[in-house]
């Protein structure tokens, strides 16, 4: 019996790597974006998907399933097959945030996911409206202080960090805001240069080209230091609200149960394809920061980030809602 039991393990654990080994055939990949066309997710993930489709030998199509504050979409990939065929381009609000914000949700962090890479980390920058009477942060701040109606401030959906982001903002500056949530950054930021909201606290990839053409504001740049591409952009501090550091990370995952294999050969040419001199000018370009993480440190800034943006939500009493 023992036998037979360890016999069935290794002819299970053979077909298993000779899958791996396999991987991929002539069938296409499929990345799921959480979010609508035109964010930095969306933005991420085409950025990786074209040079790695190239190392793999084998398409990928992206497919955007924006709704439910991320949750939809990051929901389809955790139920999926776990074959190498279905992946993840996961957007950090979504994966370590949604957890202490929606406790009802249908898919685990780190029960349903294994990580693949991580391919981007990228500060936010407080974009504003044309429409809007300020030019600096501490303008924008007396602005929203004074009109009577407080700042409209929009975001990628209920839980994002854009979402936090704006949170955070009322709560260090004293300034009543209104958070609009919308389906994406894409959609988001066609209200914002429309003037229907008035601020936008994102990743740089999202409002880089709009900021660069005038029909959006910089105001300033939430890290400790500038970034090259946004070089008349002031940081938090800088802008006179220090403190006020905010950042996104972008990640690659697969479903629980991907063969081992699979995942450490999108791993490795994840880790190319980042590490490459036109990747990194290309986020560069973005105002964003090229930073590949492996599989097992992945994981481990997964249980990091999900206890410290548990705290700060916790700490500014952010409800789904608001």
């Amino acid at each position: 019996m023992i036998a037979k039991t360890l016999l069935a393990a290794g002819l299970a654990l053979a077909t298993q790597f000779a899958s791996a080994q396999a991987w991929p055939t002539a069938r296409p990949i499929t990345m799921v974006v959480p979010s609508a066309p035109g964010g930095s997710t969306d933005i991420s993930a085409r950025l990786v998907a074209e040079p790695l489709a190239l190392a793999l030998g084998q398409s990928i199509v992206i497919d955007n399933k924006p709704g439910a504050a991320g949750n939809l979409g990051t929901e389809i990939v955790a139920r999926a097959k776990p074959d190498g065929y279905t992946l993840l381009m996961q957007y950090s609000g979504y994966h370590v945030g949604n957890p202490a914000l929606f406790p009802q949700i249908k898919w685990h962090p780190t029960k349903d996911f294994v990580p693949v890479a991580l391919v981007m980390r990228a500060p936010h920058v407080v974009a504003v409206s044309a429409h809007v009477p300020a030019n600096s942060l501490q303008e924008l701040i007396a602005h929203g202080k004074k009109n009577g109606k407080g700042i409209l401030y929009a975001s990628s959906g209920n839980g994002s960090i854009q979402h936090i982001a704006g949170a955070l903002f009322a709560e260090q500056t004293g300034v009543p805001v209104t958070h609009v949530p919308y389906k994406g950054a894409g959609p988001a930021l066609s209200d914002l240069m429309g003037g229907q909201v008035d601020m936008f606290v994102t990743t740089p990839p999202s409002v880089i080209s709009q900021v660069a053409s005038g029909k959006l504001k910089a105001l300033a740049y939430t890290a400790r230091q500038r970034h090259p591409s946004l070089p008349n952009v002031p940081t938090s501090a800088e802008a006179g609200l220090p403190g006020y550091e905010v950042e996104s990370w972008f990640a690659v995952f697969a479903p629980a149960g991907t063969p081992p294999a699979v995942v450490a050969r999108l791993s490795a040419e994840i880790k190319t394809v980042v590490e490459s001199a036109i990747f990194r000018k290309k986020m560069d370009d973005q105002g964003a920061f090229a930073v590949y993480m492996d599989s097992p440190s992945l994981a481990r800034f997964v249980d990091t980030e999900l206890s410290a943006w548990a705290k700060v939500i916790r700490s500014a009493n952010i409800k789904p809602d608001q």
